[in-house]
Formats: structure tokens, sequence, C-alpha cells
């Protein structure tokens, strides 16, 4: 049997085990496939020893934090303890390093997270750009200043982006608590430390709610991809989340109600969204794209897969139109606030989750009536004209 090389270890795409020759050290590949379709090839070490008589596994680290010497190095220590009666998980020196706290997190994460991968691929190009000092450190041994060493110089200048980083370092931490590494995180003392003024919170880049017809009429004008038009038409009509709308699937629509599983909602639970009769013409004009399997995408890529986050963007960036596709919910919310919409309606149209929990217990309704009225309301303000109803087959 070969050695695990650093060539090989890059190259392979295979899913498996792969021996290593030494120490029961091997390569486990895996391949994770979205419910969109996209398949992501996950590589770590594992051990396989024999502890008190048992067979058991033991993860040593991505590839992404460790190569394949440092992993065989990890695995002969482990093979010493074991072979003199011990047990290398119960080792101090089996303190895992941040870079395995990493993989532990987002291993508990990835179960709840609903976007096809993106938050997992967000996690890791934060902390690989800029907690990179941090990984090969065990987490018991990270301390204050360490994480102010990694967050402080981006601080001011990439505030938000700073935020996250820090509160990814914290979950990890927490994690590290939780597994009896170390007693408590630094996190807080970090924050205190930190400036608290500097750079402020942005947010989505939006249209004021009367620039939104223009810029309708552009997307409709456009020679963008049909789907791409139709997604973002749709976006606009229903003031819905862009992701909601590129993995819309034709088994969510029922008449003039699109119903959004709860697997999909940042809420996580089921959203039911009143279709006015323009995003219903938009439905017809989408159904010559699909084959309409109950199960299909209702806006399909030209490869017919979901289509990208970037993508929508990028055709209204191309046309110039100064926003982004989250950006019209927000003009949906000015509109709704200058003509007199009830807020419970329009944070209702926006699946808000109502943050008092006094009024929560009481708010179980999600006015689906009064929600069809404004939305039919909304899209002949942004189309201008009074659009027919057409009915779609339950």
């Amino acid at each position: 049997m070969k050695r695990l090389t650093s060539k090989f270890v890059a190259a392979v795409t295979e899913p498996g085990k792969y021996h290593d020759g030494d120490a029961g050290l091997y390569l486990y590949v895996q391949a994770h496939t979205s419910k969109a379709g996209t398949t992501t090839i996950r590589k770590s070490y594992l051990q396989r020893l024999t502890i008190d008589g048992k067979r058991v596994d033991i993860g040593l680290g991505s590839v992404k934090w460790t190569t394949p010497s440092e992993a065989r190095a990890k695995a002969q220590a482990n093979r010493k303890i074991a072979r003199t009666g011990g047990d290398p998980r119960r080792n101090p020196e089996r303190v895992p390093t941040f870079a395995e706290g990493v993989e532990a997190v987002l291993a508990l994460q990835r179960p709840n997270w609903r976007d096809g991968g993106k938050s997992e691929k967000q996690w890791r190009a934060s902390l690989r750009d800029y907690a990179g000092p941090l990984m090969t450190k065990r987490v018991s041994a990270i301390t204050a200043h360490d994480v102010l060493a990694v967050v402080g110089p981006i601080w001011n200048d990439k505030r938000e982006t700073a935020r996250r980083v820090l509160q990814r370092i914290g979950a990890v931490l927490k994690w590290a608590v939780a597994g009896g590494h170390r007693d408590a995180t630094p996190i807080e003392a970090v924050r205190a430390a930190l400036p608290k003024n500097g750079a402020k919170r942005k947010h989505h880049r939006a249209l004021p709610h009367a620039e939104v017809r223009g810029a309708l009429e552009t997307i409709r004008a456009s020679q963008a991809w049909p789907s791409t038009r139709l997604a973002l038409e749709f976006v606009v009509l229903t003031a819905a989340r862009s992701g909601e709308v590129r993995g819309m699937r034709w088994d969510e629509v029922s008449g003039d109600v699109w119903t959004i599983p709860g697997s999909r909602t940042k809420a996580g639970r089921e959203h039911r969204v009143p279709l006015p009769g323009a995003a219903l013409a938009v439905l017809e004009a989408a159904r010559e794209l699909s084959d309409c399997a109950p199960d299909s995408l209702v806006f399909p890529s030209q490869r017919g897969r979901a289509l990208s986050d970037m993508t929508l963007s990028k055709a209204m960036k191309d046309r110039g139109i100064d926003a982004v596709p989250h950006g019209f919910r927000s003009s949906f919310r000015d509109w709704c606030g200058e003509t007199g919409i009830a807020r419970d309606v329009a944070e209702a149209a926006l699946a808000h989750v109502v943050k008092d929990k006094a009024e929560a217990a009481y708010a179980r309704s999600d006015l689906l009536e009064r929600r069809a009225d404004v939305m039919e309301r909304w899209a002949r303000y942004v189309t201008g004209e009074r659009a027919a109803v057409v009915r779609l087959s339950a």
C-alpha cells in the first residue's frame, strides 16, 4: 500500500476510504448532494484503532487544515497510547485543534441549513481568510488576545465581516466548552475591547418603491435568460426571498397560493404566499421552460439546476438597476408603510417572525385573505395595470 501524498489527496474525488498503510490512517472522501443537485466533495482523515477490545474510528481533521504528514504523526501518537492500554480520545494531547472544532460545528449545523451548502461555504471562506492563525491551536489554548489579533485588524473597515468571523469563532469555542475542553470563551472580553463606533451595518441596496415599476420594465425587456427574467419578476411581485423563489417547485403551487415548506424558509416554518394575477401570469410563462413535474424547479437555470443568487444580482447590475433582489422586500415594506397597510399584515407578507413573545402567543393567523388584497394592490402598483387573475389547477 502506498502512503497518502498531498498530490493524491488534492486530486481524488471518488468517495471511499483510502488507506495510508500506517497506523490505521485513512483518507475519507464523501460526496454530499444538496436538494438543488449540487454535489460537494468533503475530505478528512480518520484513524481506525482497537481500544479496550473494540474497534473505533477517530477523526483527525479536514484535509483543508491538515497535511498527510501531520495526520500520520497524529495517528502514530494515538497508536502508541492505545498499545499501552490508554485511550487517545481521553489523552490531554488529543484536545482538538480549532480546525477540528470547525469541522465538528459544521457537522452539527449542516442538517439545519437549507441553502444548498451556501452557509457552509461562507463559514469556511471567512475562517480561512481571517482566522488562519487559530487553525492549528488547541481549542483549550485560544485566548482573548488570539481572537482580538484576528478580528481587530478588520473591525473598522469590514465591520459586518468581522462580526460574522467573531460569531463563528465563538460558536467553535462554545462547542469546546460543551465538550469539556475549556471552561469559558473569551468572546465577551473581545467584544468589550473592540470599539463600538466606526463602520455601520450595511443594509441590502433597495430602490424607492416608486422606482420599482421602472426596474420591472427593464427586467422584462432585457435579454437575460428567460428563467432569470421570470424569477426576478416573481421576486418583485411576491416580495419573497430570492432563495425561496429560486428553489420553488411546482408542487408548492395550488390555485393562487404558493406554500413554501418550512424546510426552505428562514424561520423554519411553512409560509403561504397569496399570488396576485401578475404573478400567476409569470407562472404560466414559466411552464414553457419546465417539464412541470411536481418536483421540478419552476425557474431552472440553463443546466436545469437552481438559479444562483449571483445570477439574479448580476442580471440587475448589468442593466443598471442599483439594488439587489432582496432589496425589493424593503421597497415593498416602505410602500406598505406609506399607503396605510396594517403593520401586522405587512410583516406577515414578509414572513417576519413576531419577536415580542406576548404578541406572538396571540398572532396565530397568517392573515392570508388580507394579504391577498395587499399583494394584488402591490402588483398593480409596480406593473401599472390591473392584472387578470388566472387560476391554476391545484
